[in-house]
């Protein structure tokens, strides 16, 4: 039983929404902050438009999105398996028997 909750519980870390989430929120932060910081050359070269400013600020919506994608929408794990609904495992395979290994006495 704890060994299904952990693996519950990890197969909600590791969504592939959280991580995505999590990467654009921290990369749009350091884009924006960087977008705050920029020159009036830098400007100039991208005709008077803070392309850093812009694509920070999406890369943050975006990330946002998807966490709140995953808020609202969980990963719902399957439910655990019981012995007893599974039913008896297989019966032992050939030369498993008390005389598996002895020579023939033909």
């Amino acid at each position: 039983m704890e060994l299904e909750g952990r693996s519950v519980s990890a197969a909600r870390l590791f969504d592939i929404r959280r991580v995505i989430g999590v990467l654009f929120v921290v990369y749009g932060v350091l884009v924006t902050l960087a977008g705050f910081f920029v020159s009036d050359e830098d400007l100039r070269k991208a005709q008077d438009i803070n392309i850093n400013l812009w694509t920070g600020l999406s890369m943050l919506a975006l990330g946002l999105l998807f966490l709140l994608w995953l808020r609202l929408s969980p990963t719902v794990p399957p439910p655990p398996r019981r012995e007893a609904e599974e039913g008896p495992g297989p019966g032992p395979g050939p030369g498993t028997g008390p005389e598996a290994g002895a020579p023939d006495a033909r």
